[in-house]
């Protein structure tokens, strides 16, 4: 008999935020699953903003994202930049720079099962 893991929920929004600068991100665990909201505000960037916290000079940590709100700018470190708006979709692989586009808020939810991608 296979055993489900029973029905679970949070509220992203209650969660108490995790601030670098310009971006943060409010995380919920559901049965080993990460979901996290990232939020880039306008005006922010990676390596501005978390490069000296993460201790990288590029991001190396994978994501796999829907983005919910504006657009956000990715930058591979062979140069190639692509842009991702809400409603799409990204994996992104270790070893990147991203900022918001404009004036505007980039928000995305990412989650964590995604980077068991990159774990072969």
């Amino acid at each position: 008999m296979t055993y489900y893991p029973k029905l679970q929920a949070a509220t992203l929004s209650t969660i108490e935020p995790e601030v670098h600068g310009l971006i943060s991100k409010r995380t919920a665990s559901l049965n080993g699953v990460e979901v996290t909201e990232v939020t880039f505000h306008a005006g922010s960037k990676w390596s501005q903003d978390l490069k000296d916290y993460a201790g990288t000079d590029l991001c190396e940590l994978p994501h796999v994202a829907l983005v919910t709100a504006g657009t956000l700018a990715v930058e591979d470190r062979d140069g190639e930049i692509l842009e991702f708006n809400a409603g799409d979709a990204m994996l992104l692989p270790p070893g990147h720079d991203a900022w918001a586009v404009g004036d505007v808020d980039c928000t995305f939810v990412e989650f964590s099962r995604g980077n068991d991608y990159y774990a072969q």
